[in-house]
């Protein structure tokens, strides 16, 4: 007889494997274009302030513990760290992942946009 739950399980673990990497596999340099959004706001120079904080090294980072830039409440008593996940999240749809943060920006609605962006972030903080 065949187990369906087993099949669907099967089924579930071969997706969740076969798109989990797909964050870590972004584009550097395609996510240098995808950070053309972002430098308005945000240098990619360590301790440079513009309208946002920095985002160098910013993976691995706490959310909100940039000493030089006055973040909101929501951000500083956000309590994760800017891990490549946590980045998508936020990256997605900011004011969903951190409730009333001040960012005035939509999001990034294309994974592959997120994951390069990502990876550009990565390159640029080495």
């Amino acid at each position: 007889m065949i187990n369906f739950h087993k099949i669907l399980f099967s089924m579930a673990t071969a997706f969740v494997i076969s798109t989990g990497p797909a964050l870590a596999d972004g584009d550097a340099k395609m996510g240098k274009t995808v950070f053309n959004k972002c430098r308005a706001c945000h240098a990619l120079i360590a301790g440079k302030k513009k309208v946002g904080p920095s985002l160098h090294g910013i993976i691995g980072r706490k959310a909100g513990s940039e000493s030089y830039f006055k973040y909101s409440k929501a951000m500083k008593s956000a309590g994760i760290d800017w891990t490549t996940e946590n980045l998508d999240k936020y990256l997605a749809a900011p004011k969903k992942f951190i409730l009333k943060n001040k960012m005035p920006f939509g999001g990034l609605k294309k994974a592959e946009d997120r994951a390069n962006i990502i990876a550009y972030l990565k390159s640029a903080s080495n």
